[in-house]
């Protein structure tokens, strides 16, 4: 018999299931919904939480002081008002040529000579701009020297838009550091504070401060970048700061200041291809600039210590070949006879690793520290020789014009084959070279390889090997044998216009 199907029983089945289905639906979409609105406030959590961790509003900065947060617009609020503006007048010469009517008349270049009418001298009245610092209430402001040297009149401006006429009490030109005085009443000035530039460290927050371009009162912000840029070409004495805050034409003689709100650099100076920020700005440090500053205002001049040495910055190369067991300090190339150096007994190999007990780190440090010392101080330094530290203690001399603090030796020591040409030393190599008569052995370096050794460490023709890993070279095979018995690094003394350095390189194989 064929089975017939209930229809009610099955209708409820059908109905049941239906309901179950419809349920586990609404369950799902109300599931999906929750974890959707739960995803999005997620989000928006975490979007809060980089934003204030990246993006914190108002934005704060270590000030140094066990790491307590400042807000960077309160530093700049504090400090703008006491970077000024600087507009300089001044006149310089130039020639022009003359076009005139008459300047192609024969009669008349008869009559008044035939260049006459070439090139007229014309004077032309330039204005300058830059910033300059208030560092005392009784007008005092501290800018670079080259914002005011040959100027007539000096206007400072301000930030609150008053005027004052200055003139300049004191200047340096090798150090860029030049003092002003405002004249008239001066009331309610705020002079910016200095600080410890040694305390700064590598990646601490900066502002800097002055009038890029003569668009007005401008802050930009930074990190410090470097240390001790010396060499850099800028001034005779370089031991400078480096920062990517912008720094542009006009910010000269401005403000870099810490998150303290103290002076720790005056801006100077940039290296750019397109006369514009680049992102590597110069400044002279607090802890040169202030003393630079003191002796300006107590005589109007710089008087510099003298010791009376060649030197050099240490490296690995130069440790190794003069057989040192340190690779930091100055190393002394040459001691000047007759010197403060000589007379103290320093000697040349030696490596003047303290002075006053400051670590020397770079031969512009070692040259600073002397120069502000000023002559006749009593200074100890502590010197590496024969595998140990000595003490000795130097009565600095009086630098004049044709001496130098601390001569530099240009030097660079690349660990690389030798690729030159010598010839002896005789009358017709003095005369082809200019070698002084001060020289009397060695042998003359004749041709250097462009793509070679000699040329990468910074040898050139005319300089003078006078020694061979320390012993003396009295003629070409003298030279060629000691070459040919080194080992590893070959450690060179060479003469050079007066001064004397080391070089390190290596023997090709």
């Amino acid at each position: 018999m064929k089975k017939t199907r209930d229809w009610p029983g099955y209708a409820r089945v059908s109905l049941f299931w239906m309901v179950a289905f419809v349920a586990i639906g609404a369950v799902a979409a109300t599931c999906v919904q929750l974890l959707s609105g739960s995803r999005k406030e997620s989000r928006h959590d975490a979007a809060a939480i980089v934003q204030r961790a990246v993006l914190p509003s108002p934005a704060f900065a270590s000030s140094g002081m066990g790491g307590e947060p400042v807000v960077i617009a309160d530093v700049a609020e504090k400090t703008v008002s006491s970077v000024v503006n600087i507009w300089a007048t001044k006149t310089t010469q130039t020639s022009l040529p003359n076009v005139g009517p008459f300047s192609r008349d024969p009669f008349f270049r008869d009559f008044f000579g035939p260049h006459f009418f070439e090139r007229i001298p014309r004077e032309r009245r330039q204005r300058s701009l830059g910033s300059g610092v208030i560092v005392a209430s009784t007008g005092i402001i501290l800018t670079n020297n080259h914002v005011v040297e040959n100027t007539e009149d000096l206007r400072i401006t301000l930030t609150n838009g008053r005027d004052f006429d200055a003139k300049i009490i004191g200047s340096d030109a090798k150090s860029d550091v030049a003092i002003l005085q405002l004249e008239g009443t001066v009331e309610g000035l705020k002079a910016l504070p200095f600080g410890d530039s040694e305390s700064m460290r590598l990646g601490d927050v900066v502002i800097a401060i002055g009038n890029p371009f003569g668009v007005g009162q401008t802050v930009t912000m930074g990190i410090v970048s470097a240390f001790g840029r010396g060499n850099v070409g800028i001034v005779d004495y370089e031991d400078l700061i480096q920062t990517d805050a912008a720094i542009n034409p006009g910010n000269s003689g401005g403000a870099l200041v810490n998150m303290r709100g103290e002076l720790i650099g005056l801006n100077t100076a940039i290296v750019s291809r397109s006369g514009g920020y680049q992102g590597v700005g110069f400044a002279i440090p607090s802890n040169l600039a202030k003393p630079t500053m003191d002796k300006l205002l107590e005589s109007g001049t710089i008087v510099r210590g003298w010791l009376g040495v060649a030197i050099q910055d240490l490296d690995e190369d130069l440790a190794k070949g003069l057989g040192l067991a340190i690779t930091s300090g100055v190393l002394i190339s040459d001691v000047t006879s007759d010197s403060p150096a000589e007379k103290a007994g320093l000697k040349r190999g030696d490596v003047i690793v303290e002075v006053a007990g400051e670590a020397m780190t770079s031969t512009s440090k070692l040259r600073n520290k002397i120069a502000l010392a000023g002559p006749k101080a009593k200074v100890r330094l502590v010197v590496f020789r024969d595998g140990k530290n000595r003490s000795l203690v130097v009565t600095l001399g009086e630098l004049t014009d044709s001496a130098d603090v601390a001569t530099s030796a240009e030097s660079s020591t690349k660990s690389t084959p030798l690729g030159f040409s010598v010839g002896p030393l005789n009358e017709a190599m003095r005369k082809t070279y200019d070698i002084s008569e001060k020289v009397r052995d060695g042998v003359v370096i004749t041709e250097v390889d462009d793509a070679g050794s000699g040329a990468r460490v910074g040898l050139r023709p005319g300089d003078v090997i006078v020694e061979l890993d320390r012993k003396k070279v009295k003629s070409v095979g003298d030279f060629e044998t000691r070459v040919a018995r080194s080992k590893g690094i070959v450690l060179l003394l060479v003469k050079r216009d007066g001064a004397t350095l080391f070089v390190a390189m290596t023997k090709q194989h």
